[in-house]
């Protein structure tokens, strides 16, 4: 019994000797760097076999692929620019060297997976705003993030003043940022921006996204959009027509789509009639307008939806000033109202009944937003109205005016009194010792006094 199981372990020491089996056969494992989970085209990979449990024995590789690409016999194989011929599945194994007869098993195949340049994705919130309020810009990659460095640029003209336009790379995003979100403080005028991301070493660089608008209705000191006639929303087959009045002659009149994607002049999609761009609303869509200058400036932005249906909401273009009165109405093609009128503010009720205007006395920021009308089960597009905030300085604040009245008329009083104390004063002091003087003197006194210029009266030495 004990021969034999000498013999069954003497078998097995020299089959060890022979195949390396002693603790299981070593087993080959392909490897990505970067470990991402998709590749995109133009990316650096590396492509890499390592042997499991392997110690410090030198292998030999081989490498077995469905795709075009042939990997030389060694642990790594690098791809400097990644395309379309290198997708597929990759398998290795290795062999011990000076050994003929240990060697792994085939690894199990990684495949890889080639998708087209990649585009990120940038939305805005909000994309209309007030004056001086902040705008997160988010960009999204398509997977997960991790791995992605992101930058943040702003779309202006060139310098050149021949409406080309460069990429102005954000405050504090020269060098990416981890996060996919950046908030951009302070905004006050229609802007576009664009992210783009960065991943690896060295770095692949996505596309460009689309461009995204953030609008504001709020109209600078330099120049404003003006529509005529003055309302957002347009019948097809009305007559439109779009102005910059401004201190400069160098603007021009421009559209979007409101996503944001495309933007041209007036000379591309309207006519232009001196410094005025007429629509033909019968060709156009939902778009936004606004002026834009030769060194980038922007004015008040309005988004003007033309209606082929029969109802529209009727609003201001402009924004409305703060505590001034506006009147909205729904206004049918041809129809009168027959029923109950609802007016929506954000998407609430906040009229319903027979009258067809909605009026507010004294406009409030509170009464910015969207607006909307429907009728027996007919809806008008929405538009944004804009509240327009008058400066605090140029306004006196009405809870400080009585505080204001009551401090001023005690400053008053404050120096008053003491003018008629000196006054008495130097009054009884003259009566005691003036000496009498000629008619004439004395009239030509009372005629300075009376021309502004104030002569004192002798006094006795």
């Amino acid at each position: 019994m004990g021969h034999a199981l000498l013999g069954v372990l003497g078998l097995f020491l020299l089959n060890t000797l022979l195949y390396g089996h002693a603790e299981g056969p070593n087993k080959a494992v392909v490897t990505l760097q970067p470990n991402w989970t998709e590749v995109y085209r133009g990316e650096r990979i590396t492509l890499r076999c390592e042997i499991k449990d392997g110690g410090d024995t030198e292998w030999e590789y081989e490498w077995r692929t469905s795709s075009s690409e042939k990997p030389l016999d060694q642990n790594e194989h690098s791809i400097t620019s990644v395309t379309g011929s290198h997708r597929g599945d990759y398998r290795c194994k290795g062999r011990k060297k000076h050994t003929q007869h240990s060697s792994t098993d085939w690894s199990d195949p990684i495949k890889l997976t080639v998708s087209d340049k990649l585009q990120p994705v940038l939305t805005v919130s909000p994309s209309w705003l007030s004056a001086g309020a902040s705008v997160t810009l988010n960009c999204s990659v398509k997977g997960p993030s991790a791995g992605w460095r992101f930058y943040w640029y702003k779309t202006v003209p060139e310098p050149s003043g021949n409406f080309f336009y460069r990429h102005e790379q954000l405050s504090g995003s020269s060098t990416g940022t981890e996060q996919d979100s950046y908030i951009v403080h302070g905004q006050t005028h229609t802007a576009r921006y664009v992210c783009r991301a960065r991943r690896g070493d060295p770095e692949y660089s996505t596309y460009d996204s689309e461009p995204k608008f953030v609008w504001s209705a709020d109209i600078p000191s330099s120049a404003s959009l003006t529509v005529s006639p003055d309302r957002a929303q347009h019948f097809t087959s009305d007559s439109v027509s779009l102005s910059c009045e401004g201190n400069s002659t160098d603007w021009r009149v421009m559209r979007s789509s409101p996503e944001g994607r495309y933007w041209a002049p007036c000379s591309t999609w309207g006519t232009m009639n001196g410094s005025t761009c007429h629509i033909n609303t019968d060709r156009t869509s939902d778009a936004v307008y606004w002026c834009e200058s030769r060194s980038g400036e922007s004015t008040n932005a309005v988004n003007i939806t033309v209606q082929d249906g029969d109802m529209i909401l009727l609003s201001p273009a402009r924004p409305v000033t703060e505590g001034h009165s506006v009147s909205l109405s729904c206004k049918l093609r041809s129809q009168t109202f027959d029923s109950i009128v609802f007016f929506y503010h954000n998407e609430k009720v906040i009229q319903n009944d027979s009258r067809w205007e909605l009026n507010i006395s004294a406009v409030s920021k509170s009464d910015e937003g969207f607006y909307k009308c429907q009728h027996s089960g007919r809806e008008s597009a929405q538009s944004w109205m804009s509240v327009q905030v008058i400066p605090a300085v140029s306004r006196p604040d009405s809870s400080s005016f009585p505080v204001l009245l009551i401090v001023g008329l005690v400053c008053g009083i404050v120096l008053v009194i003491p003018l008629l104390v000196l006054f008495c004063y130097r009054a009884s002091k003259d009566s005691g010792f003036f000496r009498p003087v000629q008619s004439e003197s004395t009239n030509a006194d009372r005629a300075d006094y009376k021309n502004g210029h104030y002569s004192p009266l002798l006094q006795a030495q």
